[in-house]
């Protein structure tokens, strides 16, 4: 389903420019290596407009918010909407303070995002829904998608991204995937992911690569990007439990796959369904 993607990627090395959460900086640039991407992180208001003019992509990350990278932020987002740049915007823990959630409205306010991806509390926050059950960056457990409530979460999140007019994912153990116009609920992926730290942010770099690499297909682009990530985590948790490791070797894993995987393994490995 998503071969053309996924060799786009490979074959054009997209430059992803990551304004990004310092906890996970090195496994953002390492995961987009692996992928087939080049990162460049850039966080200088001086330099980021220029970064951003030479890249295939921004992604933008709240992780470790600061007024100074705000700015950055901003200004970045915008030569990117001037440049016609795909921007992707990871809200992390959205809801969580009131700095984390005035810097996404405001981020919503002045730039056009291509694509949004959070756990379903931070997504919940962007469509300013309920959030008084936020746990900081991890998404409340009363909001997680399962079997018994995919429709209605599907339903949400396909109207939400109509409203912000860009593709919007919630990842969980079911993963969602929407343009308002085609959803994607996707079922790969392994719990003990939840157990390294990064993983969320890794994804929504290797996004920026996919959509960088296919501009004019980002929806098939992000929701091939949360496929080959899923099925690089399932894989890694098998190697994981056959040779006896810790949760460090599984983010090792993890990276070591993504550098492996084409359009066949994907192609046999993807556990996506499409929904109306």
């Amino acid at each position: 389903m998503f071969s053309e993607i996924i060799k786009n990627v490979k074959n054009n090395t997209p430059l992803v420019h990551n304004i990004t959460n310092y906890v996970t900086v090195n496994d953002c640039a390492n995961i987009l290596l692996a992928c087939g991407g080049s990162p460049i992180m850039a966080d200088d208001i001086e330099e980021v407009e220029e970064i951003t003019s030479i890249c295939s992509a921004l992604v933008i990350n709240i992780g470790t918010l600061n007024s100074r990278t705000v700015e950055s932020m901003l200004k970045a987002g915008k030569k990117a909407n001037e440049l016609n740049i795909p921007v992707i915007l990871d809200p992390v823990g959205a809801g969580a303070s009131k700095l984390r959630t005035d810097t996404t409205f405001r981020l919503l306010d002045e730039i056009k995002f291509a694509v949004i991806r959070g756990n379903m509390s931070e997504i919940k926050t962007v469509g300013k829904a309920d959030t008084s059950g936020t746990r900081g960056v991890d998404a409340n457990v009363s909001d997680s998608i399962t079997e018994e409530n995919i429709h209605e979460a599907v339903k949400y999140i396909s109207s939400l991204s109509e409203k912000l007019s860009a593709v919007v994912i919630v990842t969980g153990a079911i993963d969602v995937v929407s343009d308002g116009a085609k959803t994607y609920a996707i079922r790969n992926g392994h719990p003990m992911m939840s157990k390294i730290s990064g993983t969320g942010c890794m994804l929504t770099s290797v996004i920026g690569a996919y959509c960088g690499a296919n501009k004019d297909d980002i929806i098939d682009a992000a929701a091939a990007a949360v496929c080959a990530v899923g099925l690089c985590g399932e894989l890694a948790y098998e190697k994981m439990r056959k040779n006896d490791d810790g949760t460090s070797l599984l983010r090792s894993h993890l990276i070591d796959f993504m550098s492996k995987i084409d359009d066949e393994m994907l192609k046999e490995g993807a556990k996506v369904e499409v929904r109306q």
